[in-house]
């Protein structure tokens, strides 16, 4: 995966601005060029970057480095972690989502000082920067973990490869700043809306208008987003933040990957699907729409049992709750509460259900002339049910019996009546 998934993300852009999106055509040029040519051909222009590319994710750093700590927010606090520490973030996302944008269009169209395609156009530059500054930066991430760990949970397997990919600390903190929160939330997931303002922008700039299929995709993606920062401090209690550790998996996934991968399909639609007409558009984005409230609500029943310690109603009845009991390190046995009604009555992870059926949504107006498209479905295919096997492993081993009894109260895995 370290060795395959960065050249992969640069693979993937070539194919979509040289080849239409068509794997075909792509192979083709490996016979008729040979495998090495191509990969120079692909690979020698953007691999360094560039000094544009560069310039642009160091103003996008520095200013999200800085809508951290200088927009308002509230304390919130992490589960406890296995070291027996108490992670407290300030959550000041959906702020930063709207001042990003707002910076951004401001610029662009205030100001003048770029066009708003400028990601578009420099793309595969900034994946080549992406990748170059990641793989250096969970290099360091791995040094700091071994000789300067912020706290007690961290450590390694003694493989320098696999400790170098899945992580050294759990929450490594950096002059103050709290790494995964800044990589997830304030880098990864913020540059994704700018990414999809710029490939809208390079859509009509090309053809003159914005096609109903880029506005329905984007339009589902942009409420899915907005819908991730009013949720925040219920990310924050999530698999990525309290089990996986800071390294090539999370880090690399979320500077590098995610910009690449989840707009992918958006990419796609600068040149394709123009001709959907705007009733099958508005359903689509209607669908999405619904998804996004259904992953929300079942986050937000969730958390505010735990928030409410169970005194609250869940589809206007008491909850079904079973105590679930765990050890920490120097903080003796502590409880969760495990909802087992309402949405999470259904199934363990029901709320993948839908989050997958939101991303199929985002990318159906790019239709069916090309399989490419789709690969984030593929990808959300292998990772959702990956994460909901490590995370029943994981409860097991930390609630013990009190699992096995959520789990008879909630036999089914993700999609109820049938797995």
């Amino acid at each position: 995966m370290i060795l395959c998934s960065p050249p992969f993300t640069i693979t993937l852009w070539y194919t979509y601005v040289v080849h239409g999106g068509s794997v075909l055509s792509l192979l083709a040029e490996f016979r008729h060029a040979g495998t090495l040519a191509v990969i120079g051909h692909v690979w020698r222009p953007v691999f360094w970057g560039s000094r544009t590319a560069w310039t642009m994710l160091l103003i996008y750093g520095t200013v999200q480095l800085a809508l951290m700590k200088v927009l308002p927010g509230r304390t919130v606090q992490g589960p406890v972690t296995p070291g027996g520490n108490i992670p407290v973030y300030k959550v000041n996302g959906l702020f930063a989502f709207i001042a990003t944008l707002a910076l951004y269009l401001a610029a662009s169209f205030g100001l003048g000082l770029f066009p708003a395609a400028v990601i578009y156009d420099h793309f595969g530059e900034l994946l080549g920067a992406l990748n170059l500054f990641s793989i250096v930066f969970c290099a360091f991430l791995y040094v700091k973990g071994r000789t300067r760990p912020s706290n007690c949970d961290s450590g390694g397997t003694g493989s320098i490869v696999f400790d170098y990919f899945w992580g050294m600390e759990l929450h490594p903190v950096i002059l103050g700043w709290d790494v995964k929160m800044f990589t997830n939330c304030h880098f990864g997931m913020m540059g994704w809306p700018l990414i999809l303002i710029s490939f809208a922008a390079a859509q009509y700039s090309r053809h003159g208008r914005l096609s109903h299929a880029m506005l329905a995709s984007i339009g589902i993606q942009f409420i899915y987003l907005a819908k991730f920062y009013w949720w925040e401090a219920g990310y924050l209690r999530s698999l990525d933040i309290t089990h996986d550790r800071a390294g090539f998996y999370i880090c690399w996934g979320c500077l590098a990957w995610l910009p690449s991968i989840y707009t992918s399909s958006t990419l796609y639609l600068v040149d394709h699907s123009l001709s959907l007409r705007a009733l099958p558009a508005a359903l689509i984005f209607a669908a999405g729409t619904v998804c996004v409230l259904v992953t929300y609500l079942a986050d937000e029943q969730r958390q505010r049992v735990r928030e409410t310690d169970g005194r609250t109603l869940i589809w206007g009845k008491a909850p079904v709750l079973i105590v679930g009991r765990y050890v920490t390190a120097g903080r003796g046995q502590r409880q969760n509460l495990l909802l087992a009604s309402g949405w999470w009555g259904l199934a363990r992870h029901f709320h993948y259900v839908p989050e997958a059926l939101c991303g199929f949504l985002w990318i159906l107006p790019a239709g069916f002339e090309n399989l490419l498209p789709y690969f984030y479905l593929i990808f959300l295919a292998i990772l959702l049910p990956d994460r909901a096997i490590r995370d029943d492993k994981r409860c097991a081993a930390k609630y013990g019996e009190d699992w096995e009894v959520y789990r008879n109260a909630v036999p089914y895995w993700a999609i109820p009546g049938i797995i």
